[in-house]
């Protein structure tokens, strides 16, 4: 259906959009073809679907940029009555900013470490000549208090490394408010954050759009995330739309088969467990001992300046899975580095089958070093860009078993089938392969050196829905088929719940519960504990709302 553009603009108007970038042979291939849609002003429309969908291609199309390579190949866009596509360069400088803002999925990656946060968010409005520097610093602190920043006249002074994730996400969104646009494009804001802090930026982020009337695109892959935010949804799949409608009517009655599976995805069902407790050895696998980790300069009796980790006992037991949560510097990364030797304890022991291992993994023998191995979150820094995935598989291999010639190329292969991809992407560097791809590489790097443990740390983090479920479902099967104990590290309580046996809850750096898998849904004394599960988004509107008049009963 076309969309007539004529004097009476919505906020956003898109006819026939069209996205292309060249392949290896130098052709234009489509990145999104065929998109159209319109927005009303003061409306919320969420781009949702699975990484590579074309979501941000759109959003940023909306601002007359293609990312480099790329470029707007046809179409119409209207945004606040300018026709971005006659815009130009000048101009587009201008609109973006004051008419259009954008905030990014990494606010840690947006800011500058060097600057103090108050220069940064109103550099572009001093630059423009919109605001004194006086001016800027009073709208800013405005934009603080409104965000329900904490010090609000003061943290400005500090560096983005001085402040938490959510509260730098915060402070990007007033980075893009303080110019007053009419549209704001935000960019999986609250992916990198924890259940509480995630549910906090969002009520935020809502009450300014609300409050201000401002148009707003929410790009996502958290259906449950989207629910509480928009008033419709587009959802996209291999650059095409699949489904566009209210949210109401996507949430109740989808019509795409693409969009059911999302809604699938996203509700996460329980996946059966491969371990029995009754068949259980007498004595545990790992057992952690009064360990304590901390950073900075020791004093005389080698205490570290900062602690983090203080007095953790824990017990893993051959085959289980028990996944660690809690809110962000609770100490659940710090847990798994130490348990891997990155990062040596102080105090405390580790006990691994029937002998203690040191602390630091340099001090650990070959056979220690194999039996544990670590998932990383991001498999982008994780594996190295200029190594083929035959290179990064074939190291392990040759390091702990030895293997070379056809032997070592067999079980390259082996792996891959291992975690489900094909043998053709020996030959392809990591730059080739989708995000979910490369899990599964990293994945199978840590189980080419044929372990007992593997501890993954905030696996899924950065997958979507589609893709994350796949990840879980995985590492579940290779539980059954390796048996397989797993430390699942995660602030993605649905992901934990689904594949863990055991839950220990970690707070400020020591264990405050720990509880089985059926014992979730009951209530418990630990009201910690009972804040992270509310926080959890559930997959209905006015989740939110609840939320906030539960807290505000309390």
């Amino acid at each position: 259906m076309s969309i007539m553009l004529h004097d009476n603009l919505p906020a956003i108007a898109v006819e026939n959009l069209r996205v292309t970038a060249k392949n290896d042979r130098g052709e234009d291939i489509d990145l999104v073809s065929d998109i159209q849609f319109t927005v009303q002003r003061g409306e919320v429309l969420a781009l949702i679907g699975e990484s590579g969908s074309g979501k941000t291609t759109i959003a940023m199309a909306l601002m007359g940029y293609a990312r480099h390579g790329c470029r707007i190949a046809d179409g119409r866009i209207h945004v606040v009555d300018e026709d971005v596509m006659r815009l130009s360069t000048r101009e587009l400088q201008r609109f973006r900013g004051k008419k259009v803002a954008y905030i990014a999925q990494s606010a840690a990656a947006s800011f500058n470490p060097c600057m103090k946060i108050i220069d940064q968010v109103i550099e572009s409005v001093v630059i423009h000549g919109i605001l004194s520097r006086r001016e800027a610093i009073t709208k800013a602190v405005a934009l603080f208090r409104e965000l329900a920043l904490p010090s609000p006249e003061t943290i400005g002074e500090r560096y983005p490394h001085q402040v938490s994730g959510g509260q730098l996400q915060r402070l990007m969104t007033a980075m893009a408010l303080i110019g007053d646009p009419e549209v704001v494009i935000l960019d999986e804001p609250t992916t990198a954050l924890d259940v509480t802090t995630q549910v906090e930026v969002l009520k935020a982020f809502r009450r300014v759009v609300a409050e201000r009337g401002m148009t707003a695109i929410y790009v996502s892959h958290d259906l449950a995330v989207v629910a509480q935010m928009a008033d419709k949804i587009l959802v996209l799949l291999k650059g095409q739309i699949a489904e566009y409608g209210t949210t109401q009517q996507l949430l109740s009655a989808p019509v795409s088969p693409y969009t059911h599976s999302l809604m699938a995805a996203a509700r996460q069902a329980e996946r059966p467990s491969s371990w029995n407790p009754a068949e259980a050895t007498i004595h545990p696998l790992l057992e952690v001992r009064n360990l304590a980790v901390g950073y900075g300069s020791r004093d005389s009796e080698g205490v570290p300046a900062i602690r983090i980790l203080d007095d953790i006992n824990l017990q893993v037991w051959r085959g289980q899975a028990i996944g660690i949560i809690g809110e962000s510097g609770s100490g659940k990364t710090t847990l798994a580095h130490a348990i891997a030797g990155l990062n040596p304890a102080w105090q405390g022991h580790l006990l691994f089958g029937d002998h203690y291992i040191d602390n630091a993994m340099q001090q650990r023998t070959p056979d220690e070093l194999r039996r544990i191995q670590y998932v990383f979150q991001m498999a982008d820094t994780a594996l190295n860009p200029n190594h083929t995935i035959g290179q990064i598989l074939a190291r392990p291999l040759v390091l702990f078993h030895q293997l070379q010639g056809a032997e070592l190329q067999q079980r390259v292969k082996a792996l891959l089938d291992l975690v489900r991809l094909p043998h053709s992407v020996m030959h392809r560097k990591p730059g080739g392969l989708s995000g979910g791809q490369k899990q599964r590489v990293n994945l199978a790097r840590a189980l080419a050196a044929e372990p007992e443990v593997i501890i993954c740390d905030e696996v899924t983090s950065a997958l979507d829905t589609v893709v994350a479920a796949a990840v879980l479902d995985l590492i579940c099967e290779l539980r059954r088929k390796l048996g397989l104990t797993v430390l699942f590290i995660s602030h993605d309580m649905h992901a934990v719940r689904a594949v863990c046996d055991d839950i220990v809850v970690m707070k400020q750096g020591q264990i405050v519960t720990q509880l089985s898998r059926d014992d979730y849904d009951k209530p418990s004394s630990v009201l910690y504990f009972e804040r992270l599960k509310r926080a959890v988004p559930e997959l209905r509107q006015g989740w939110l709302d609840e939320h906030e008049d539960v807290l505000k009963a309390e």
